[in-house]
């Protein structure tokens, strides 16, 4: 190996000087050489002296990787004890190493926040500052609405059909079997543990009308928007929310196209149109799960079923979960829309906010159909 090359090469030689241990640092300390520095820089091991000095006077070039060895080894012998000085170290590898030290991340530290009343008042104002935003976000929505609405009847053409029926087929055909599973399974499991305890009672026939009333005007309806608020509401608030970060939304307003008409109203349009209909066949799934079940598990013929199905439930109890849907629909939707439009510029934002709208338009969904019941019952139906 000639001179040139030696000298090429980064080194570290180790000398004793009067019980200190002087440190000398030669060649180039680069990121083409790291490999080199790195078994350089462990090779030292845990020495005994008090004091270390480390020469960087023959240290022929130094960028960031070299700044951060030199760094780091620093931090490894005052671990061990040592008091380490550096020595010989010129202006431009001086303000590098400065500047590795100043970007240096500090140790990470667990959060221990203990319980305070005022932190309690703090995050309960939080949330009721995040809730008005929220009602604000919708209300601007809606405010859009009726604007593209109030075009839409000047100029039809305005109307994206294509795009609603695109929706449609999302949101409508491809949950019918989802739903429709899902529903014929609670019907039977309603039927299974309702006959099993009215059987105690010899009134294992009143199954029928546990089943229509509860199934038709409750479970149906709020079963089917839970499951359409976990499929289709958490996909609108990814499709919307990943067009945010792509900055697609600021390319439409660019180019004059209003996202309220453009995104947002198809997707609303579908899932009213879609709802009542998802309801309608899960009412039609459960009651067929709850039929099977009492023939099979009651020993009920089917025609003894339908005839007290007719008896029991009207046509104004299957109205009740009817009208509720295309309501559950529009909030499904506003949520959906309101919580993609929020999405930031990451990934983790786009999670959050998705977790978000399926969790917000569920508790909306229950809560309307709270309000329904309230309603029902005081004009008596």
């Amino acid at each position: 190996m000639t001179v040139e090359a030696a000298q090429e090469i980064p080194r570290i030689s180790a000398q004793e000087k009067d019980g200190d241990l002087l440190l000398v640092l030669a060649g180039p300390w680069t990121i083409q050489h790291s490999e080199i520095l790195e078994q350089a820089v462990e090779s030292l091991g845990a020495p005994s002296a008090r004091r270390i000095h480390v020469d960087l006077s023959q240290v022929g070039r130094m960028d960031t990787a070299g700044a951060w060895m030199v760094h780091r080894m620093r931090g490894d012998l005052e671990f061990h004890g040592a008091r380490v000085s550096l020595h010989g170290v010129r202006s431009s590898f001086d303000a590098l190493i400065s500047e590795v030290e100043q970007h240096h991340p500090p140790p990470w530290k667990p959060q221990r926040s203990r319980f305070s009343l005022f932190g309690l008042f703090e995050r309960t104002g939080r949330q009721v500052v995040g809730i008005g935003q929220d009602v604000l976000a919708v209300l601007h929505i809606v405010g859009s609405l009726v604007g593209v609405l109030s075009s839409v009847f000047v100029r039809p053409r305005c109307l994206r059909l294509v795009s609603i029926a695109t929706q449609f087929d999302r949101a409508c055909i491809g949950a019918v079997p989802i739903v429709m599973l899902m529903s014929f399974l609670i019907g039977a499991i309603i039927a299974q543990q309702g006959g099993f305890y009215l059987r105690q009672f010899g009134a294992d026939v009143y199954v029928v009308d546990l089943s229509g009333v509860l199934v038709l005007r409750e479970i149906g309806v709020i079963l089917t928007a839970i499951m359409v608020a976990g499929r289709s509401g958490s996909a609108f608030t990814a499709e919307i929310g990943s067009m945010k970060m792509r900055e697609e939304i600021d390319a439409l307003h660019v180019i004059g196209l209003r996202v309220t008409e453009v995104l947002i109203l198809p997707r609303l349009f579908a899932l009213i149109l879609a709802l009542p209909i998802l309801t309608f066949l899960s009412n039609l799934a459960a009651l067929f799960g709850a039929g099977l079940i009492s023939w099979l598990y009651l020993d009920m013929a089917p025609r003894v079923f339908i005839n007290l199905m007719r008896q029991s439930v009207t046509v104004d109890t299957l109205m009740v979960g009817i009208v509720k849907a295309p309501f559950m629909a529009l909030i499904i939707g506003l949520v959906a829309c309101v919580e993609g439009m929020k999405v930031s510029g990451s990934a983790e934002s786009l999670g959050h906010h998705t977790t978000m709208s399926v969790v917000k338009a569920i508790f909306m969904v229950i809560v309307v159909d709270g309000l329904f019941a309230i309603f029902f019952s005081s004009i008596g139906i």
